[in-house]
């Protein structure tokens, strides 16, 4: 499985490449902007981008998704709880640049492109409709979780609570040595997180 990182647009997301190394099929999840930038990784690693997944809806990370699409054809996925912020003008996100999902997700789906499966965990907290997705030991969790933090949660849609609960109950489960790649932070480990994250210590 390749598995690259880019900082990207005016709040240096990180967006993620998947790519399935038999195939070349690949997903490109929170696209923030730079959409060249990510053509060009793709174009580097000869991938082929099936989908576009927007693990919430914030314009840092779906910024790019106007573009890619108009450039792959590659489909837009999105949970239906954070639909509309990809239809409304707000910061970040001018008219001109708005695109509509292709498709939505919801908790449990399954996202396949080459021989790469990723599991739909919805998460809230952040948004309504955060989404984590996982496979095979990692899991892109947008902003839910970051490493010794957590995602804002004073936005439209946030719930504290709520986003603890997701944390505690969708994501620990998975695993101590399963790799946490978030929106924001370096990367991390579920059990690092358990372990040293102030919001869950003593837990």
């Amino acid at each position: 499985m390749i598995i690259k990182s880019l900082p990207v647009g005016p709040l240096y997301t990180n967006c993620f490449i998947i790519g399935c190394e038999d195939t070349k099929e690949a997903a490109v999840v929170d696209p923030g902007g730079d959409s060249d930038k990510i053509l060009m990784s793709l174009a580097d690693e000869k991938l082929t981008l099936k989908y576009i997944i927007n693990t919430h809806g914030h314009f840092d990370h779906v910024a790019g998704n106007k573009k890619l699409k108009e450039t792959t054809g590659a489909k837009i996925l999105i949970h239906e709880e954070d639909a509309t912020l990809l239809t409304t003008p707000s910061m970040g996100l001018s008219a001109d640049n708005l695109q509509a999902a292709d498709e939505f997700m919801k908790d449990g789906d399954k996202i396949t492109f080459g021989n790469i499966t990723l599991e739909v965990i919805h998460t809230p907290g952040h948004t309504l409709g955060g989404v984590s997705l996982y496979t095979d030991g990692h899991v892109f969790v947008g902003d839910t979780l970051f490493a010794g933090s957590i995602g804002r949660t004073d936005f439209p849609g946030g719930n504290y609570d709520t986003l603890i609960n997701s944390v505690k109950d969708r994501l620990f489960p998975l695993g101590d040595e399963v790799m946490v790649y978030s929106g924001h932070t370096a990367e991390t480990t579920i059990g690092n997180e358990k372990k040293y994250n102030p919001f869950f210590v003593g837990q």
